[in-house]
């Protein structure tokens, strides 16, 4: 029974990455190509150094890729390697799949600004899925991982500024217009990339205070099968002890949250915080 379930869980995470990677390889063919930009990306790296070393782009970005693989797997763990291994392979197979299906494509908008526009926000999601499955396409989404890890770096502004110097060194090889939408597009990049990642990751701290706290507590270990911290308040104005319970729930936890308390206690005092990174909650 492990073992089958094991396989079911490879093969469910194979054919999300999988999916993921169509998604970027699709971004990458029908707007990234077209628009003849470097945004966030390795082998606009590579069409850079191309002009210098004296070397096919295909040998140039393999060699970047299996550098950066290699940092990969002693910085990021095994997991991640491994991860990317697959996902770097599919890339090109999806690349070289769109460019037998769609041979001399040009573009969909026949206009640069909205290429760079269209990549910008499909390529977000392909990595976005790959990011919270700890994973990556390969190429700069490894720097990117690698700032995220030990920097403690967003996600968003790690692919900016990895990007970013990408982009200024395409001002040696294209037009001005060129490098200022290479600009741009990395910069806009790792916005939409890091508002993908909180939508999904982002989970609310919630402070209550009320009379009612057994009942409460109850609720939050039995029910949301969460964990819960209570902390001795006074009230400034008479120095009344009370009890605060804080918790730490996700967007459909907020939810059940909020509809007990309002039928428990409407007189409740709740503040609500956003949080996008927690390491640890104990259950006390």
């Amino acid at each position: 029974m492990n073992k089958k379930y094991n396989y079911k869980n490879i093969l469910k995470e194979a054919m999300i990455l999988t999916l993921a990677v169509g998604i970027i390889a699709a971004a990458v063919y029908f707007f990234l190509v077209p628009s003849h930009t470097s945004v966030s990306s390795i082998s606009g790296l590579g069409i850079i150094l191309s002009n210098f070393i004296p070397l096919p782009l295909s040998a140039i970005t393999m060699i970047l890729n299996v550098v950066l693989l290699i940092i990969g797997f002693l910085t990021c763990g095994k997991e991640f390697g491994v991860k990317t291994v697959y996902t770097s392979i599919m890339l090109p197979v999806f690349l070289a799949f769109f460019e037998i299906l769609f041979p001399n494509f040009v573009s969909f908008t026949n206009s640069q600004e909205l290429d760079v526009l269209c990549y910008i926000l499909v390529v977000s999601v392909g990595l976005s899925i790959l990011f919270n499955r700890n994973a990556s396409s390969g190429g700069l989404d490894i720097v990117a991982k690698i700032m995220n890890k030990y920097l403690h770096m967003e996600l968003g502004k790690a692919m900016s500024l990895s990007g970013m110097c990408v982009a200024l060194s395409a001002a040696l090889v294209y037009d001005k217009k060129t490098v200022v939408l290479s600009i741009l597009g990395t910069y806009f990049n790792g916005i939409v990339l890091d508002h993908f990642i909180f939508d999904h990751n982002i989970k609310r701290r919630v402070c209550i205070i009320t009379p009612k706290e057994k009942e409460l507590r109850e609720f939050i270990i039995h029910e949301l099968h969460s964990g819960a911290t209570v902390y001795k308040a006074y009230g400034a104005y008479n120095m009344e002890k009370r009890n605060e319970i804080i918790t730490i729930v996700d967007k459909a936890e907020y939810q059940k949250l909020m509809k007990f308390i309002n039928a428990l206690d409407p007189k409740a005092f709740i503040t609500v915080y956003n949080v996008s990174d927690m390491r640890y909650q104990p259950k006390i």
